[in-house]
């Protein structure tokens, strides 16, 4: 039998601090090193199609696969499916809309790493592209530290006016005014470059996950101390790679700096930057956790093998 997670479903099922710790576990488990398998290609007009398997942690006997669909025009953008199977059996426990599961992981994934990177007393938060990956991460975030000020730009001044008060009208403008600042964009060309950050402070690029997508330019890249989740995937599809940069320009992963292996920051003045692609490990953790809490309850199951 299979539990059906719809996005609505899965929004009311996550609870925001849990994640997060298990994200965290994730992160420093031995999994967290092993390479992805991400799979990507284009389709014929303009989307994409992705598949990221298998995604695997200690102590869960279950793996998911992830299949996405990417088109920039639709709402949501991304559309697709996470199944999650019984690593024994490879029985389908469950179906779970990707669009969500993404979100919800990819925003709390970068909370975390966001809050370790940062200054320790950075309290004003910036954020240019106000979707729902902005959204999900800013939830995040709200659960790691206090934020004096919040500030935000899209190029539908509607949906940053959604987040905040404060509505600024390009990334530049929020780099001046925030001590963090988070870019969830669909960007083709850099939005920041080594001039428009100052010494301190911390920015964290989730637009860039696949070929061509790129929020900071390779000087900035250059000038600062670049996190990753896995160098493989940033320097052939994220942050690194399309700005035309390799390995070297990356200090480490952020499971290396979440054990203490890695120093987060050289000093009071280093610039450090968050460049996560996403990886199937994350996937899981979310999927299965809510998957144990779906199983305690009154929700759709069907049998696919009827």
């Amino acid at each position: 039998m299979t539990v059906v997670l719809t996005r609505s479903q899965i929004d009311g099922l996550v609870e925001v601090r849990q994640i997060l710790e298990i994200l965290r576990e994730g992160f420093l488990a031995p999994a967290a090193r092993q390479p992805p398998m991400r799979i990507r290609t284009d389709l014929p007009g303009p989307g994409t199609a992705t598949c990221l398997m298998p995604g695997l942690l200690p102590g869960i006997d279950a793996y998911t696969v992830k299949v996405n669909a990417k088109f920039p025009g639709a709402t949501p953008a991304l559309r697709g499916v996470v199944c999650l199977h019984d690593l024994r059996s490879g029985e389908l426990l469950a179906l779970a809309d990707s669009s969500a599961i993404t979100a919800w992981r990819t925003g709390l994934s970068a909370a975390l790493g966001t809050h370790a990177l940062a200054a320790p007393g950075a309290d004003s938060l910036g954020i240019v592209g106000a979707g729902a990956q902005a959204a999900k991460t800013l939830a995040g975030l709200r659960h790691l530290r206090e934020w004096r000020r919040l500030v935000a730009c899209d190029l539908d001044p509607a949906r940053a006016a959604a987040l905040t008060s404060h509505v600024v009208g390009d990334a530049r403008e929020v780099s001046a005014e925030a001590d963090v600042v988070i870019l969830a964009t669909w960007s083709r060309q850099p939005l920041l470059d080594a001039a428009d950050v100052r010494p301190g402070q911390h920015l964290t690029t989730l637009g860039a996950d696949e070929p061509g997508k790129i929020e900071l330019s390779a000087d900035l890249l250059r000038a600062a101390r670049v996190i990753v989740d896995d160098l493989d995937l940033a320097t052939t599809a994220g942050a690194l790679a399309n700005a035309g940069l390799d390995g070297n320009a990356a200090a480490g992963t952020m499971s290396e700096a979440l054990r203490g292996t890695l120093a987060a920051r050289q000093s009071g003045d280093t610039v450090t930057v968050y460049a996560p692609v996403g990886l199937p490990w994350q996937d899981l953790a979310l999927t299965w956790a809510l998957y144990t809490r779906a199983a305690r309850s009154s929700l759709t199951v069907i049998d696919l093998l009827a």
